[in-house]
């Protein structure tokens, strides 16, 4: 099938091709009528400018950047998904970018990228969302920056994030309500500055609940699978090991799961375990996990709808976003056991 143009856009809609351009590049002073007709136009003909010619025509490259650390963490396909849904409809493309935080030429790299490829704006993850350096370079390169994740210096009004706190002190009140007194909690990578988050709301609930917060059942994680292997293997040995493991994402919570079948320690029987994210395989995990579900995927969306709007020059009310979570109760837990 023939691609369509704006000039067949025009035609169906019935205004000037002029307007068209006017509508795609969100100017002022088209009357709503005509740019929701000139939106059902491109809808009916499944219309998508062309990016190179865009580019020619103005400033804008129309170009965003999506930075993201860890590329092992499953939750940034939710995160792409989110990004190129909100792209998609503003006809917008996504230049995604994997990188190493922790690298002795990170700024320089991002710098020159930022540069090679004029990417009109950024769309920032933790960790990297947390470096205060990097948001130190962006402003003065002048790079607009909507960031994902609300554990930001107060540099950054443009964020979404999710409630990592609250919701992680609801997980231990109901494993406490199923009778669960030694709780343990498994940190993620101390670079995460959101995991801090989730151990205070641990650390909130165990005292609300009036139970004891101890060193030896807090223990640091990395965010992977091994380092769950690890810390399950540190807990479930000792000579009195915790009833209840609360990890601060899913993979490490796999790993715990791991080795307590291992050492043929019934879950949710003899041990309940929880995580965070709700991956796609914490549904297939044996027993299924219970974890929370973080709305990635619209925080995503909505974080580069904001910074979108941004470069549009609109000022939405709310630039700091903070959406739900929700606890997902599966098998993996249940009444602590008989003391």
């Amino acid at each position: 099938m023939k691609r369509a143009t704006i000039d067949d856009v025009a035609q169906l809609a019935g205004v000037s091709i002029k307007t068209v351009s006017r509508v795609l590049n969100h100017e002022p002073r088209v009357r709503e009528s005509t740019r929701a007709r000139v939106a059902q136009a491109m809808e009916a003909l499944k219309y998508r400018p062309n990016s190179s010619a865009r580019r020619l025509a103005g400033n804008c490259s129309y170009i965003l950047g999506l930075l993201y650390d860890n590329p092992s963490a499953s939750y940034i396909t939710s995160i792409q998904e989110g990004v190129l849904e909100a792209c998609e409809v503003e006809h917008y493309d996504i230049l995604i970018h994997p990188c190493a935080h922790d690298s002795p030429t990170f700024q320089e790299d991002i710098s020159e990228l930022v540069a090679g490829v004029r990417v009109d704006g950024l769309i920032l993850t933790p960790p990297i969302s947390d470096l205060a350096e990097l948001r130190k370079m962006l402003r003065e390169m002048q790079i607009p920056n909507v960031v994902i994740s609300l554990q930001v210096e107060g540099d950054s009004n443009w964020t979404v994030g999710t409630n990592d706190r609250d919701i992680c002190a609801e997980m231990v009140r109901y494993l406490a309500g199923l009778g669960h007194q030694h709780i343990a909690f498994v940190s993620g990578h101390p670079d995460h500055k959101v995991i801090a988050q989730r151990f205070e709301g641990y650390r909130d609930a165990m005292l609300e609940c009036g139970l004891k917060v101890s060193k030896a059942n807090c223990l640091q994680g990395y965010n992977t699978f091994e380092s769950g292997v690890e810390c399950g293997q540190r807990l479930l040995s000792r000579k009195r090991p915790p009833t209840a493991i609360f990890c601060a994402n899913d993979d490490m919570a796999a790993g715990v799961l791991k080795v307590a079948h291992e050492m043929k320690i019934a879950v949710p029987g003899e041990l309940s375990v929880a995580g965070f994210d709700d991956i796609p395989l914490a549904s297939q995990y044996w027993p299924s996990l219970t974890t929370i579900r973080q709305p990635t995927h619209e925080m995503a969306r909505q974080a580069t709808e904001l910074l979108i709007k941004r470069l549009r020059g609109t000022l939405p009310q709310d630039t700091k976003r903070v959406l739900v979570s929700e606890l997902v109760i599966r098998d993996s837990t249940g009444p602590a056991p008989a003391a």
